[in-house]
């Protein structure tokens, strides 16, 4: 455990790590047509940007308690915060699309171990009657980090160049690489830990879990952009995830030394409920940060900078109220109590903003729903980081942290694969529901298309170019009532998606402030 002014500078450390990693999750996809023009992509070759990323962080956090106690924590943190900021660097020097993909990897591998392992390190950082206000802490960058990543993105594509959004990274790895060096120390299990030799590491659990998430998150990323199983590669992927995710539960459940220990589940009843809701989280957070701005660069014609302001004060919110839920925890205030408000605020922010989507919707309508967003982020993301970790120390921290940062990931995966698949689809489904009501037969049709032929033939068009006109503007307006409709059902499915979970959390043990458990005991 650490005091004073050395706890306090370890935590703003992992913060911003945490913050760099994630901010490079969303901070990309503003830039992405920038990108395409520089380096003279297609929207398939540069959407791998993202793809990679994604791929190397979610394959590299379950492994990083392995990583952390073969190679020292302090080491393991060093290496991957200097190969995060020289990969920034080399990512904005890229002179191609492939360049930059392959770097957005390595990038990839080294931000994958920021969030698991500044996890683990506030943990060890402090006691446990003072674990729920250091997870408050992280939880700021967890929640932040994704939401200010198109805003940043945003302000700097257009203002500046492409590149970057990778440079900004630079000063900032650089002084956590500073930090690290000076005040974060491994605790004695590390210190006093002997590597395992070469032949002693689990390689088979290694080979499946880089086939099994990696093919997993590859479908993810991928498929719709592909028509899911109509393209071969994205069949094969399939196959290789299914064989290579159960190949890896059977083997780390049964290996000696597994490179992730999967039996860390079965030990806390509450770990095995809080990976689940880790994935309804990540679901969340992801799909609606995902969604909103789609809508409003489409549909109400506004820009990814001015998105990213209206989506920045119910990110504040979520970060001044994550201390404040920290302090509740520590009075004794159970996550029994807490997650089912969070999951019903986030249930009516979701039924909130299904109502607010209109065509003629500003900025001021959707500043209540988005603050309310952040209270229910606040009151989810601690509650279930705590419950999670509860009881588990040293090694089994590290690994659970590891497998809630994976999970919740792969949550936020499947939320935008779904629902970028249930927009595309649901948009042509719901047009051709509405397309009988607009007919020659129909008066108020008539009178529409009336009214833009006139508007045409006043601003100098002659008649049959009025009547063409007229006809797209009104399959335009058919199009923009359709894709309303579909962005209000995506909010309720989400927000249906966190109701059900309420019920899950009368299974939550309760556990008093910094009380240990036996995992050899814990159901």
């Amino acid at each position: 455990m650490e005091t004073g002014f050395t706890k306090w500078i370890i935590v703003i450390t992992v913060v911003m790590c945490c913050l760099l990693e994630l901010i490079d999750t969303s901070i990309v996809n503003v830039a992405l047509t920038q990108m395409m023009g520089n380096l003279s992509a297609t929207q398939q070759e540069v959407s791998w940007v993202v793809a990679s990323y994604a791929i190397a962080n979610v394959i590299v956090i379950p492994m990083t308690g392995f990583l952390a106690e073969q190679f020292g924590r302090k080491n393991y943190y060093l290496a991957s915060v200097i190969l995060f900021t020289l990969a920034s660097m080399a990512c904005g020097q890229s002179t191609n699309i492939w360049e930059l993909v392959a770097f957005r990897f390595i990038q990839g591998v080294g931000g994958g171990a920021l969030m698991a392992t500044s996890q683990a390190i506030l943990v060890d950082t402090f006691p446990p009657e003072e674990l729920a206000l250091g997870q408050a802490l992280f939880g700021m960058g967890v929640i932040i980090g994704p939401t200010i990543g198109p805003t940043l993105g945003g302000f700097i594509v257009d203002n500046y160049d492409w590149p970057w959004i990778f440079y900004v990274n630079v000063p900032v790895g650089v002084l956590a690489s500073i930090f690290t060096i000076l005040f974060i120390r491994d605790p004695d299990r590390i210190k006093n830990a002997i590597p395992r030799p070469l032949r002693q590491i689990d390689w088979a659990g290694i080979i499946l879990l880089i086939m099994g998430v990696g093919a997993l998150q590859l479908v993810l990323e991928q498929g719709e952009r592909e028509e899911w199983f109509e393209t071969p590669y994205i069949v094969l992927g399939t196959i290789l995830a299914i064989i290579g995710l159960v190949g890896f539960v059977v083997r780390e459940m049964t290996a000696k030394q597994p490179i992730v220990d999967l039996r860390v589940l079965t030990k806390s009843r509450n770990l095995s409920i809080g990976a689940f809701l880790s994935f309804v989280l990540g679901f969340g957070l992801f799909a609606s940060v995902f969604v909103f701005p789609i809508f409003c660069q489409r549909i109400l014609g506004f820009s990814a900078e001015q998105t990213g302001y209206i989506l920045l004060p119910g990110a504040v919110v979520s970060g001044l109220m994550m201390p404040v839920m920290g302090k509740m925890i520590q009075r004794g205030i159970s996550q029994k109590f807490i997650l089912p408000v969070g999951f019903t605020v986030f249930f009516i922010f979701s039924y909130w903003m299904s109502v607010r989507l209109t065509p003629t919707a500003g900025e001021g309508d959707f500043f209540w729903p988005l603050i309310l967003r952040g209270f229910g982020l606040s009151m989810l993301f601690l509650p279930i980081t705590t419950m999670s970790l509860a009881g588990l120390s040293g090694k089994d921290a590290g690994q659970a942290a590891g497998l809630t940062g994976m999970i919740r990931q792969l949550g936020g995966s499947f939320g935008v694969a779904l629902v970028g698949t249930y927009l595309e689809r649901a948009i042509f489904q719901n047009r051709n529901a509405l397309l009988p009501n607009i007919s020659l037969y129909n008066p108020e049709t008539v009178t529409r298309l009336n009214a833009f032929i006139a508007n045409f033939r006043a601003k100098g068009a002659d008649l049959v170019q009025a009547q063409q006109m007229a006809y797209a503007a009104l399959e335009g307006t058919l199009m923009k009532q359709t894709s309303i409709i579909t962005y209000s059902e995506i909010f309720l499915m989400i927000g249906g998606f966190f109701l059900i979970c309420v019920p899950l959390v009368l299974l939550i043990k309760r556990a008093k402030p910094g009380e240990k458990v036996d995992l050899n005991a814990a159901h």
